[in-house]
């Protein structure tokens, strides 16, 4: 962005207030403005990411037709059926190796 601010005046949900006050006082931002253009940022590049997501898939059904409610079922049971789930270790497998790392008996 510009180095050079403009002043704006909005009106905003306490909730969000709060949440912009806490991120200042972690240290996570250093002021609640630059925690507010920080979100707004945000927002106009994943706006931007959407835009050209419609386009992608606007250009995909103009050479291969609509993409239908069918195809997207099918596609999301294909990625279920293909999904690696990853788990952490349950706590009795956990006492168990911190068990065996020290010698005892879990």
């Amino acid at each position: 962005m510009t180095s050079r601010k403009r002043r704006l005046t909005v009106t905003v949900d306490p909730d969000l207030v709060e949440a912009g006050n806490r991120s200042v006082a972690a240290g996570a931002a250093d002021s609640l403005s630059a925690w507010v253009s920080t979100a707004l940022s945000e927002k106009v590049r994943r706006d931007q990411k959407l835009e050209h997501l419609r386009a992608a898939i606007a250009e995909y059904e103009r050479e291969y037709g609509e993409i239908t409610a069918e195809e997207i079922a099918s596609q999301r049971r294909a990625d279920r059926e293909d999904a690696v789930v990853v788990r952490g270790r349950g706590r009795a497998a956990a006492a168990r190796g911190r068990a065996a790392r020290s010698g005892e008996s879990a």
